[in-house]
């Protein structure tokens, strides 16, 4: 199909996400310093790969193919990373909003050499066609 994406590691969990930051007598839930270097990564990969793609940010729906490499067997939901991951892809400009992400997970497997996820996106349109 088209040129995947990689980005290595894996998402922090919904869990192990976020952190209490309390400012000016206010707490705020904020990424945790692995997530928001994660994120950061994930941003830089994804902007990378639009400028070696030449994706052109579509006004609407986008299709995102997921193929998780987790490091080891521990039980983990495929599922449980996907808010920040999606953040980022927008982040990223590829696409405008992510309730235009229609994000499917295709496979998991271990792969403790080389932990990563990695992403075919499509302009739904083109899926369809």
């Amino acid at each position: 199909m088209g040129v995947r994406l990689t980005i290595p590691g894996t998402t922090p969990s919904v869990n192990h996400m976020y952190k209490d930051k309390w400012i000016k007598g206010r707490k705020y839930r904020v990424l945790t310093d692995e997530a928001q270097a994660w994120a950061d990564e994930a941003v830089l990969l994804a902007k990378s790969w639009r400028n070696r793609t030449r994706w052109s940010t579509p006004e609407g729906k986008v299709v995102v193919n997921l193929w998780f490499f987790f490091p080891d067997n521990r039980k983990r939901d495929t599922h449980n990373g996907q808010k920040l991951l999606l953040d980022c892809l927008e982040a990223a400009g590829i696409y405008e909003n992510d309730r235009y992400a229609l994000p499917r997970i295709m496979d998991w497997e271990i792969d403790r050499a080389n932990p990563r996820i990695e992403l075919e996106i499509f302009k739904l349109q083109e899926v369809a066609s």
